[in-house]
């Protein structure tokens, strides 16, 4: 069977799966993620910059050159970032030159669902009942409420780590009052979530996995630790409250958190802190799978 490439450009992070899928399962053959922040600063300018797209061009040719000697095809999306920038032709056009194939820019919805059907084939057991699914991105989350694996609500949200950092935390380390007003602009936007009682809370992404990691005390990330670990609000606290008492400088040098998402990862956190408020659950579980294992499993089936 031949391999599959599935490549995730987010707003903050650009992800690889090289991976068969069969009968037997999924074997993978290789994962990348680079930090390649291209859509940071789009929430002044409403414009990608120079610097962020030709960084994660670069990140794509590393990316098309696994996927060519694993001799994989490739399919590709691009989220939030691509969705909100004025001038997305001017990286997707070479981005597509690069890869050989189009680079979808998916709505939310999409993003939705490839979120689901990774964390159902991911966690079976969990969406034989009720579940909440949220996929905490740099510029958007998505949210998809199930029940025995009926999705009966799903929606985006502009609510991310990049685009919360930007908007909200402005100091170093940021002061009490820039923290309160994001968990308060993040409360209120989330109160047309109908969260059931007693689900299942699964958080995916870069922010989760990364304050999965630090909880851990992780020197080096291992997926097959982070995914299924269950990160208590407590635990969570924790995190948040070392952020915020840390320069950018300190956070650069915490065990877990790597340094590119040093900047950004505290607003996260909080985003993510409001959500399991607002959910109303005293853990997340973790999972290490989000859109680029869902596009695996619809580009296998």
């Amino acid at each position: 069977m031949s391999a599959i490439a599935a490549i995730d450009i987010g707003t903050n992070t650009t992800l690889l799966l090289v991976a068969t899928v069969d009968g037997n399962g999924v074997r993978v053959l290789d994962e990348q993620a680079e930090i390649t922040r291209l859509g940071r600063g789009i929430g002044t300018g409403g414009e990608l910059q120079a610097e962020n797209i030709e960084r994660t061009l670069d990140a794509l040719r590393r990316f098309a050159d696994i996927a060519r000697r694993h001799g994989a095809r490739i399919v590709a999306v691009g989220t939030e970032g691509l969705r909100r920038a004025a001038n997305a032709n001017r990286f997707i056009e070479p981005a597509e030159q690069i890869l050989g194939t189009s680079v979808s820019v998916i709505p939310g919805d999409r993003e939705a669902e490839l979120v689901f059907t990774a964390t159902t084939r991911s966690f079976p057991d969990e969406a034989r009942g009720a579940m909440t699914v949220i996929d905490i991105g740099g510029g958007s989350t998505e949210f998809i409420l199930a029940n025995a694996g009926t999705v009966g609500f799903r929606r985006s949200l502009p609510l991310g780590s990049v685009r919360l950092h930007e908007q909200f935390l402005h100091d170093d380390p940021p002061t009490a009052a820039q923290c309160a007003a994001l968990e308060t602009h993040v409360a209120k936007t989330l109160v047309d979530i109908p969260f059931a009682p007693g689900a299942t809370l699964i958080g995916t992404a870069g922010t989760v996995t990364t304050l999965s990691a630090m909880a851990l005390s992780l020197a080096t990330y291992d997926p097959a630790v982070v995914h299924g670990h269950r990160l208590s609000v407590t635990a969570l606290d924790d995190q948040i409250l070392r952020l915020q008492r840390a320069t950018l400088h300190d956070r650069k040098n915490m065990v877990g958190l790597d340094p590119k998402r040093a900047d950004v990862v505290l607003a996260g956190g909080l985003l993510l802190r409001s959500i399991a408020r607002a959910a109303r659950v005293e853990a997340i579980t973790v999972s290490d799978r989000g859109v680029r294992w869902g596009l695996l499993f619809a580009a296998g089936d």
